[in-house]
């Protein structure tokens, strides 16, 4: 069954539950087609039995009559004559009328059970049940009571069997017309279930183009709608979507590695080649080694940088978070940094209040670092770096402000790209992964990084995040025995 299409089981299932529903509608409607019948055949016996009391007459002579002529039957009773008009019959839709004496003697009709029910006494306008050779038969009285019909009574007789003979033709036409209905059925949902597959069939093969041929741009069409296909092939495209941008990253990112590393790893073959051509004296050993050394370490930098980013993003769960207060975090790393003096920039920094993140101290750390780095890197000779931290209604906001040589519009957007930089001529002690790693902290800790610049000005980066709920810091407390 595994092996079948989808369209196939899709009609079978729906032919099955059909002919579940057909069965239980045909039992329910013969069961309740039998009971109306016999209302309608008990009805009927009532309807004739009445109708033929309006059809006896009493004369007391009957000498204005021709009796050549008349149609009517005439019959002597009770010192005078009973007219049966000609529309009394026999038998009406197998009911069955017959005319009797108060002492039960058939004087006009017929009766099928007459002898099987001799001793059945009359019962006025009451329906009474007699079971005859294992039939079972409806027999309705009506005593007439117009003047001269004293004594006499109408009794009319039905057989159940009327009604199953009109149950047997309900069944005959059903069990002709239910197959059927079933079979136009099967065909019909056979043809919608393969319209109805028809766009999951266009996503299946989209799919296996994109697969086979190696195209990522592709996309499944599968026309206009908003059904639940459509919102599937609109996932499939946003994943497809995804999978391109990351495999262009990816790309782009190997393509950038391997040119970063291409140049110390070049320059330390080159050094070592030289050195071994010829002889050299200590001080050109010495020379060339601390070459290699430096430009090994900034290979080993860039490696590092390029793990930890890896880290970040394919394994967060590495870095365990706890309520980290910003204020402390913000003092350390920016004292340690006001050390530097590099360029004669001066680091000033403040906090307002005692503002704190759930999140991990180090990467905290290495965000802010990053950001201080960067602004050194581009900062003037005797220039400044501000370093601000405030809060305000659960929003924590940390910016790092400078007045170097800023960033050019149709820049800003690119420089949190991994290896990006902006002004190639100081690029010479960063790997350009510092903004990068910068902004995947940011979003690791669910907030974000924005620039301000202006070329030649100065530019400001903001990170903001929301801030920790006062009942995380107290469960971060009691975690920690404090």
């Amino acid at each position: 069954m595994r092996s079948w299409s989808i369209r196939f089981r899709i009609t079978l299932w729906f032919t099955v539950a059909l002919l579940a529903v057909v069965f239980v509608t045909y039992f329910i409607v013969l069961s309740v087609n039998r009971q109306v019948i016999q209302k309608i055949i008990r009805d009927n016996l009532i309807e004739t039995v009445e109708s033929n009391v309006d059809e006896i007459e009493f004369y007391n002579n009957i000498d204005h009559v021709d009796l050549h002529t008349e149609t009517d039957f005439f019959l002597a009773f009770g010192g005078g004559y009973l007219e049966i008009d000609d529309d009394f019959l026999d038998e009406v839709n197998e009911v069955y009328t017959a005319l009797y004496d108060t002492q039960a003697t058939l004087l006009y009709g017929e009766n099928p059970v007459a002898r099987q029910v001799a001793g059945l006494g009359f019962a006025d306008s009451k329906i009474q049940r007699v079971t005859v050779n294992r039939t079972l038969y409806y027999i309705f009285d009506r005593k007439l009571t117009l003047e001269g019909l004293q004594g006499l009574w109408l009794r009319g007789v039905v057989s159940e069997q009327q009604g199953m003979v009109q149950m047997s033709d309900v069944t005959h036409l059903s069990l002709l017309l239910l197959p059927v209905l079933v079979l136009v059925s099967a065909v019909g949902g056979y043809l919608l279930a393969k319209r109805m597959l028809r766009p999951i069939q266009k996503i299946s093969a989209s799919a296996s183009q994109i697969v086979t041929g190696d195209d990522l741009k592709k996309r499944i069409e599968i026309g206009r709608g908003n059904d639940e296909l459509h919102q599937l092939a609109a996932s499939f495209n946003a994943m497809f979507q995804r999978l391109e941008e990351s495999f262009e990253a990816e790309h782009q990112f190997t393509s950038d590695a391997s040119h970063e590393l291409r140049t110390p790893v070049t320059v330390i073959i080159s050094q070592c080649e030289l050195s071994l051509e010829k002889q050299q004296s200590v001080a050109e050993y010495e020379k060339a080694l601390r070459t290699i050394g430096r430009q090994g370490r900034k290979m080993s930098k860039l490696i590092n940088d390029m793990l930890d980013f890896t880290r970040l993003e394919r394994r967060a769960d590495i870095y365990p978070c706890e309520t980290v207060g910003l204020a402390g975090l913000v003092g350390a790393v920016c004292e340690d940094f006001a050390l530097i003096q590099e360029k004669g920039i001066t680091l000033a920094w403040e906090s307002e209040g005692e503002p704190a993140i759930y999140g991990n101290r180090q990467l905290l750390s290495r965000l802010l670092a990053n950001l201080i780095s960067n602004a050194y890197r581009y900062g003037r000779e005797g220039g400044h770096i501000w370093v601000r931290l405030s809060s305000e209604a659960g929003q924590i906001t940390l910016s790092v402000v400078d007045d170097g040589i800023g960033i050019a519009k149709d820049e800003q957007d690119k420089v949190f790209r991994r290896f990006y930089q902006a002004d190639k001529s100081h690029s010479g002690s960063g790997t350009g992964l510092g903004l990068s790693m910068a902004y995947g902290i940011a979003h690791f800790h669910g907030g974000d990084i924005t620039i301000e610049s202006e070329l030649g000005k100065g530019s400001t980066f903001t990170f903001t995040a929301s801030e920790a709920l006062p009942e995380e810091a107290g469960e971060e407390d009691a975690a920690d025995g404090t």
